[in-house]
């Protein structure tokens, strides 16, 4: 896939887990359907609050150099072997020239690797289908459930603001004090010293508890965590499919429930320029998954019986119902970028573009990898 030029400024085993695209029914979020005291938001972000700047964008100047760049191959993640030297992980980049440092590292080139490897392990199968699923596979979908649950034990509070419901905070709070226990569930004794490492990427993996919002660089915390427990060998690539399939799949529910009933905040949205106001990786996986398919094409996305159907096995779909269902007018106005890819004529395409996309539009962006960490494991 190439990507679209910009449009204009003026526009135990657990069950198998099923993508959901529906809105919860009760809360006091505007945007779950529930009675609320004050009137629905406008479906487009609005200004930021004064607590801390989230990072502006500007439409992609570089359209060309992505299509152009060759497209990211799949790497074998390295396993560390004692000594250990656990760190509290640290921001590092703060500018352009860190950012080209990092792209330059070994370690980044392995990490994105990583990402395509987890792309792959997922290629042609539906959420559904039988894999390998470890002990420790089943306890990190545990953990996601868990947290999914203590939604449900924190309700939102009334308030007058339509963003930003400050509940999250102590969704968050409850996170934090409770993620060592959380992790050290499923951690081999010898490895249990990790925990000062790893936690952080954990706990920022959910949003932002000051500003309470969330996007891509969260995300990425996500598969970052994931790609620590593959460098400590507690992660193994027979576990792939089954890391997207089940463990991610209900880490993308568990994001659209807190984005719903928390009002979250999309953390510096491209708006219509980019892919999605929240996520980027369900649709590298997504498209993955839809390859070779021989009914389903990029253009079927705008076929409504199509994602009724099979949105809770292919989590591409899931994330074009979801989208469908959050944002009112027609798809081509709030998802012009989207819409664009579905003229692609092939998924395999759509797929290459977005590992491309992802490269470029945040693992190069400095407003999102200002805040990412380095320690011992990611250096």
């Amino acid at each position: 896939m190439e990507p679209p030029s910009p449009p204009p400024q003026d526009q135990g085993r657990h069950t198998q887990p099923q993508l959901s695209t529906t809105i919860p029914s009760t809360g006091t979020c505007c945007k779950s359907e529930g009675a609320t005291s004050f009137a629905p938001p406008p479906q487009t972000p609005t200004s930021w609050r004064d607590i801390s700047s989230p990072p502006t964008y500007t439409p992609n100047s570089n359209t060309q150099a992505i299509i152009l760049a060759p497209v990211p191959q799949s790497q074998k993640v390295p396993t560390i072997t004692p000594p250990f030297h656990f760190q509290t992980p640290s921001k590092k980049i703060a500018s352009p020239d860190d950012i080209r440092k990092f792209h330059d590292s070994p370690t980044s080139k392995n990490f994105l690797g990583f990402i395509v490897a987890l792309s792959e392990s997922i290629r042609g199968h539906k959420i559904s289908d039988p894999c390998h699923e470890s002990p420790t596979i089943s306890k990190i979908v545990s953990v996601v459930e868990t947290l999914t649950l203590w939604i449900d034990e924190i309700p939102p509070v009334q308030q007058s603001s339509r963003y930003g419901n400050i509940s999250y905070r102590t969704w968050h709070e409850r996170l934090t004090k409770n993620s060592e226990s959380l992790m050290l569930q499923f951690f081999p004794d010898d490895l249990r010293p990790s925990t000062v490492e790893i936690i952080p990427y954990f706990t920022d993996s959910f949003g932002n508890s000051s500003r309470i919002d969330y996007g891509t660089g969260h995300e990425t915390n996500f598969a970052a965590w994931f790609y620590c427990l593959a460098r400590m060998g507690i992660i193994k690539a027979e576990d792939y499919q089954a890391l997207v399939a089940r463990a991610f799949v209900k880490y993308l529910d568990l994001m659209r429930k807190l984005q719903l009933v928390y009002c979250l905040e999309p953390a510096g949205s491209h708006g219509v320029w980019g892919l999605d106001d929240y996520h980027f990786l369900p649709f590298i996986f997504g498209s993955s998954q839809l390859i070779d398919h021989k009914y389903m094409k990029p253009k079927s996305i705008h076929n409504d019986d199509i994602l009724e159907n099979f949105s809770s096995e292919y989590i591409y779909l899931s994330c074009i119902g979801f989208i469908k269902k959050v944002k009112k007018g027609p798809f081509a106005e709030h998802s012009p970028l989207l819409d664009d890819i579905s003229g692609v004529p092939t998924w395999n395409k759509v797929n290459s573009g977005l590992l491309k996309m992802y490269k470029a539009e945040v693992l190069e962006k400095v407003p999102i990898m200002q805040h990412f960490l380095f320690g011992w494991l990611i250096k």
